[in-house]
């Protein structure tokens, strides 16, 4: 999935460090005040109305809870400048978070799973919910599915990926609340069994969605490239600087949310090295004005027009 559309308009201003770490700080602390009510309430509830469902959706969100901190922890790193030990700057803090959320899920995944198949082992002895546990997972839905309109529109307006897949997290809470509910309504109907079978498939679902975030971000500390659109986006950036007749050998490597590039381009062999400078420094001031790139290194090659037999070495 492509978190972050790449930048075509040359208009477009990206944002500053300072105002994604407002917009992470600011809308995580509105996820933390959620979730810290959301987790005391699923819990105290669920023990109290037996309900196994909405007991693994408020530890659920107790898991959200952590990784809200942790969110808060790698943007606060990932703002700092470049120093002497990263002189690329810090931004990989926030893919770090995200291996650790998707840790963090996986292991609370797991573990619900392993309860909700201890308690089909004896259906038998699931215990009938009180029509409160209901209440509380619609609430607890409602209040989600809002959480993650907000979180995802705020994370689209600053083109954050650790905010994006915090805010996904949030929707996959919601869902796993609706399932809930239908657990829930399943054992007020007669049928106790859906109550741990709902639990189940939450737990399954938290497991899924940490694999996801897991595995996305372990390709990103291992220099994934971005997508061949943003790719491509960037090399027509180049190919329209003046001076610049072709380019290749465009490489791309994530560095947070933001991208270091490498590129060859391909200049009059006729003009004097300066010029040339100057072409390959324009190319790079117009790539870091357009699109989300960190840093780009550019690698200036000689190209005469084949129709013209231009003396001197290649």
């Amino acid at each position: 999935m492509n978190l972050i559309e790449p930048a075509d308009d040359p208009d477009d201003e990206l944002h500053s460090a300072a105002d994604r770490a407002a917009t992470a700080s600011r809308s995580t602390w509105v996820s933390v005040g959620v979730n810290l009510v959301l987790t005391v309430t699923q819990i105290a509830v669920g023990l109290l109305a037996k309900s196994q469902g909405l007991v693994a959706d408020g530890i659920h969100s107790l898991s959200d809870l952590v990784a809200d901190f942790v969110v808060l922890l790698a943007s606060h790193h990932s703002k700092k400048d470049a120093d002497l030990d990263h002189p690329y700057g810090h931004q990989r803090f926030e893919t770090a978070a995200s291996l650790v959320l998707g840790v963090l899920l996986l292991a609370v995944g797991m573990g619900m799973l392993w309860s909700a198949f201890r308690k089909l082992e004896e259906p038998a002895l699931v215990p009938q919910v009180h029509i409160a546990a209901l209440w509380v997972a619609g609430g607890a839905l409602l209040a989600k599915e809002l959480l993650f309109r907000y979180m995802l529109a705020a994370a689209k307006r600053v083109k954050s990926s650790m905010l994006v897949a915090n805010a996904w997290h949030a929707r996959s809470d919601a869902a796993s609340s609706l399932v809930v509910g239908i657990g829930i309504v399943g054992n007020l109907a007669g049928y106790p069994i859906l109550d741990p079978i709902a639990a189940l498939i939450v737990g399954f679902m938290v497991a899924r969605m940490g694999w996801s975030f897991g595995w996305d971000a372990l390709h990103d500390l291992m220099d994934r490239a971005v997508d061949e659109a943003e790719v491509e986006a960037i090399r027509r950036t180049l190919i329209e600087t003046p001076g610049v007749s072709d380019v290749h050998d465009v490489r791309t490597r994530k560095m947070g949310d933001m991208i270091v590039v490498d590129a060859h381009l391909e200049v009059d062999a006729m003009i004097t090295v300066e010029a040339g400078h100057d072409i390959a420094v324009a190319a790079r001031q117009r790539v870091l004005q357009r699109h989300r790139v960190l840093n780009l290194m550019t690698h200036v090659d000689p190209w005469r027009r084949p129709d013209l037999d231009h003396p001197g070495p290649r």
